[in-house]
């Protein structure tokens, strides 16, 4: 075949540098975004904080020292101070430094690639790590309990018994492991299924009360049995959950009197008691690492006019370093100045990322403050539907913009800190045609729920039906989805003897 050149049009989408930096600075949240730019002053020379540039600026402004005196003759540390042709600093041609790269190459296609050599840590060690990545991890249920393991005086036989107990305990401290699986696991033919029971009898009075429980009534018993002997309604207490724990949970109120040989004020001592207790003692032990949250913009009334501010502290202010760019005064092609043009140029990109980011946080921030300024008024119930598109439309942005710029971004408010997409909520219709949004639903049935009486408690057709009264058509199912979101149980499990 005959080879031929062709000439062909077509049309793709390609993002410059600059566009991929500053989508990606947008997304980040204040945390993830202060680590960033911590790394682009480790590793881009020609960037730092304006804090560093007043400490700097202030310590050149020091008084000359005279001038030494060399044999009655005056001679100046610097041969080159009267030189006319030695500047302090030399602007930058324009010619040399391109704004913007084209749209359709990269960074390798003009800079040459500069790779941040990270600092050596001690001889023989390896402490090349980052200390903002080095975040407090919470206490394991497991660490917790093997902590007391190691301070019980176990046989080594029973020590194994213990740890293969504690590795079957759930998040929930509950037993999920079936002791003969136990007994299984040991490398002793000699163990027998009772010395299995004694060492999680011994395991279930550690820490939190109740853990290492097979059920719930395993559970409740062993809370109650470490109560003080002469603890108010103790004993009532173990015999109704040991003896009629299937009545507790049917609330059959006249067959526990009856059982108990009780009175009915007797009898809801006791149901508080046992209401007091932990049926998840393993949520007590923290397993997960602490979340700190830094608001991104500051919410506040002044005047009668709602105002929105970026938090100061949320990001620290950058600036290209004067010194180092006065130094670029030759357009070679020389190793040294092409690595300076390139931090240079990196450095003015990441700071206008920055600012387009901060633009772009504020004019989001403010728009949904207007949009939603009876929430900041009057609360829960009176915020409004409002979807990513309103919000894309008011500001001319795409949706996914809006939708970077509201994830893992937070709002500090007279009300409290709220993340960004918590004011996005999807809309019902009223009755007068008009539209409420599913966080003033979620906020109605919470205060009607709260309002109920304990003995007769609402239920999810009957909301319904108050919510209609009031002009809000949702269905049954609807009122349902939206208490099992606020984590309310249903209305048999919330019924309370009177």
């Amino acid at each position: 075949m005959k080879p031929t050149i062709q000439l062909r049009l077509g049309q793709h989408l390609t993002m410059t540098p600059q566009l991929q930096q500053a989508i990606k600075l947008l997304q980040l949240s204040t945390l993830d975004l202060k680590q960033e730019i911590q790394e682009a002053l480790e590793s881009n020379l020609m960037l730092e904080t304006e804090e560093e540039g007043v400490r700097r600026d202030e310590g050149a402004q020091e008084p000359e020292k005279p001038a030494e005196q060399v044999n009655g003759s005056e001679v100046t540390r610097d041969n080159e101070r009267n030189d006319p042709n030695n500047e302090t600093e030399i602007a930058i041609e324009a010619e040399s430094m391109p704004d913007e790269l084209p749209v359709d190459t990269v960074w390798d296609d003009i800079y040459d690639s500069v790779t941040p050599v990270s600092n050596p840590g001690p001889v023989g060690g390896d402490d090349n790590q980052d200390f903002l990545n080095q975040q407090i991890v919470g206490e394991s249920l497991q660490d917790h309990l093997i902590w007391q393991m190691q301070l019980t005086p176990f046989s080594p036989v029973d020590l194994e018994i213990a740890e293969a107990i504690i590795d079957g305990i759930n998040e929930d401290g509950y037993l999920t492991t079936q002791l003969e699986d136990i007994v299984a696991g040991i490398d002793d033919e000699e163990i027998e299924i009772e010395e299995v029971e004694a060492v999680l009898h011994r395991v279930q009075a550690f820490d939190p009360p109740g853990i290492a429980a097979r059920d719930l009534r395993d559970c409740l018993l062993i809370q109650l049995r470490q109560l003080p002997d002469d603890f108010s309604w103790r004993d009532q207490a173990i015999r109704l959950v040991d003896e009629h724990f299937d009545l507790l949970a049917q609330q059959d109120e006249n067959q526990l009197r009856r059982r108990l040989k009780v009175a009915a004020d007797e009898l809801m001592e006791i149901i508080h008691l046992i209401r007091s207790l932990n049926p998840r003692p393993g949520t007590s032990i923290a397993s997960q690492a602490p979340s700190y949250i830094e608001p991104d913009v500051f919410v506040y009334k002044h005047q009668n006019q709602w105002r929105v501010e970026l938090n100061p502290d949320a990001a620290p202010r950058l600036r290209v370093n004067p010194e180092y760019a006065g130094m670029i005064r030759r357009a070679d092609n020389s190793a040294d100045n092409v690595t300076m043009k390139n931090h240079l140029q990196e450095a003015r990109w990441f700071i206008k990322s920055l600012q387009s980011r901060n633009d772009t946080l504020l004019r989001v921030a403010t728009r949904i403050v207007d949009f939603q300024r009876n929430f900041f008024e009057y609360g829960e119930e009176a915020m409004k539907p409002l979807v990513l598109r309103d919000i894309a439309e008011a500001l001319e942005m795409h949706e996914s913009t809006i939708s970077r710029v509201t994830t893992q971004k937070y709002m500090y408010t007279p009300r409290g800190t709220y993340e960004f997409k918590y004011f996005f909520s999807s809309h019902v219709s009223t009755a007068s045609g008009g539209e409420a949004s599913a966080t003033a639903i979620r906020a109605l049935i919470k205060k009607l729920i709260s309002a109920e009486k304990p003995n007769k408690p609402l239920s999810d057709n009957k909301i319904a039906a108050i919510l209609a009264d009031q002009g809000i058509n949702v269905a049954r199912r609807t009122v349902a989805k939206y208490r099992e979101s606020m984590a309310i149980p249903p209305s048999n499990e919330r019924k309370r003897l009177a």
